[in-house]
């Protein structure tokens, strides 16, 4: 196929951050006094605050008020940053798949779930130079992932269409996402797994990834 943009999710797919996620969530869960099972932690892997916060309260049976809400996303947003500051680890590949495809030329978006403010702390590890535009969780009204408008978002900013992109994600919601925007996506499941379906080519690292494996999905 052609490909006009590769379109990359951050946490999971590029680097090996659900995990560093784990930490604040399941402590702010003990806070509130009860304790996140793997399920609900697994519903989580690629979603927005709104839908994190609201499964978190569920779990622990707590009708919260906005307030509360707006208290814990904030509290769990000042303990990710710190935990993302300590140190974060690369998905097998990662960084060379990105800079092989972005030697080539083609442009590059990041979509990610996370919002701006964590964002920009793990572009620091990333390197911002790396992609033409980033499209966050907080920057497409509310209708996040698994709706297909961030990703139709970063075709749009990068000028190109999006059943011309490919996209690579990690997570069943970033992958519905990306379908649903029309993309090929390439999966690389990390902690969750994704089930088959169209325009989904598996593989089970980016090790060895480059422009020349995009175009023969």
């Amino acid at each position: 196929m052609s490909v006009d943009a590769v379109l990359w999710d951050m946490d999971g797919t590029l680097l090996d951050s659900e995990k560093l996620w784990d930490i604040p969530l399941y402590e702010f869960a003990e806070k509130l006094g009860g304790e996140l099972s793997l399920a609900t932690r697994q519903a989580m892997v690629g979603s927005n605050v709104p839908t994190t916060m609201a499964l978190l309260f569920a779990e622990v049976g707590v009708t919260p008020t906005d307030d509360e809400v707006a208290d814990g996303a904030a509290w769990i947003m000042r303990r990710t940053e710190e935990v993302f500051r300590a140190g974060l680890p690369w998905r097998p590949g990662a960084r060379e798949a990105l800079r092989e495809v972005r030697s080539s030329g083609v442009p590059m978006a990041l979509v990610t779930s996370t919002e701006r403010g964590l964002t920009e702390v793990a572009l620091d590890t990333i390197g911002r130079d790396l992609f033409d535009v980033t499209v966050c969780g907080d920057e497409v009204g509310g209708r996040n992932k698994p709706l297909p408008d961030p990703y139709l978002r970063a075709a749009e900013l990068l000028g190109v269409d999006a059943a011309r992109c490919v996209a690579v994600e990690d997570s069943p919601t970033g992958v519905a996402s990306a379908v649903a925007a029309g993309c090929t996506v390439l999966v690389v499941p990390c902690d969750v797994p994704v089930p088959p379906g169209e325009r989904r080519v598996f593989r089970e690292s980016l090790v060895g990834v480059d422009l020349d494996v995009l175009k023969s999905l």
